[in-house]
This record gives structure tokens, sequence and C-alpha cells, in this order.
């Protein structure tokens, strides 16, 4: 099992477990990511996310995908963790943890001091998961979001 970040022939392997996550989380229906958009954020003149995949056999079987961010009231810069995911018959060896290890390693190295993320309520084996990690929940914020007709009469 090797975990690297993503190349482009790893784009197609991606974006179907990007759609294996979204079914699982219920989401399928709003699922749009393409092969073209996956590699233009992550490869394109203005890319600005970072991924790791976990390959067995040259087959993707887990993804993660960060940004950076600024905590401004902490005064925190760190890791936005978009997603984690890896396929069914692979969880449980490790995949996730080391993951989210590589992840804090590279922050650290960069100077970074956080890495923060969101867990769908009903998903208890990711919200014990994280607490196994060292994870602190904080339920007093609720996600938002401008998005779709929203967003674009915002922006018109």
């Amino acid at each position: 099992m090797e975990i690297r970040s993503i190349r482009i022939g790893d784009i197609p392997g991606v974006v179907k477990l990007m759609r294996d996550f979204a079914a699982f989380e219920d989401l399928a229906d709003y699922c749009e990511i393409s092969e073209k958009k996956l590699e233009e954020v992550l490869f394109g003149p203005r890319s600005f996310v970072e991924s790791l995949v976990s390959v067995e056999l040259d087959k993707a079987v887990g993804y993660c995908i960060f940004y950076q961010h600024f905590a401004s009231f902490r005064g925190q810069s760190g890791f936005y963790l978009e997603d984690i995911f890896i396929e069914d018959g692979f969880r449980g060896r490790g995949l996730g943890e080391a993951m989210i290890r590589r992840i804090a390693k590279i922050a650290g190295e960069r100077g970074l001091e956080r890495i923060d993320f969101q867990v769908l309520d009903w998903n208890e084996s990711a919200v014990n998961f994280y607490f196994k990690l060292g994870a602190e929940r904080d339920d007093s914020e609720r996600h938002f979001k401008f998005t779709d007709e929203a967003f674009r009469s915002l922006a018109s």
C-alpha cells in the first residue's frame, strides 16, 4: 500500500472514489465533480488544493483533499480537510490514520497549527475515529453555504 500525492493518472480513480463517498453520505444527487474539475484544482494554473491517494496495485482505494486556511480568532493557520474516504474493503487497515498523520506532518513542516474538518452527525464511525486521534468537536457552530442560485445572485 502506498500513500502519496495524487498524480494526473490517478484522477479517474479518485473521481470514482469521490462519487462512492457522495453515495455513502447520501449526497450522490449533488455530486457534480468531473475529472476536468479535479485536475484543474489540483494541477491547473490557479490550483490551491492538495491531496493524497492510497494506492494498492495501481488502484486508488482512498483519498483525501485539503487546503490551507486561517482561523482568525485564534490567529492560527492550518489545513481544512475537505474529504477523506477509504473504500469499504480497505477500512480498518490504518489508511485513514496514516493519511491524517501525513497531513499533520506536512502542516507541521510548514509551520501550520491545526486541521479543521466537518463530519455528518450520523457518521458515528467517523466521529469515533476522529475522537480516537484526539480531535475536539465544537457543536456550537453550524455549517452554512451560498451555492447555486443564491451564489449566482450574490455574485451578479
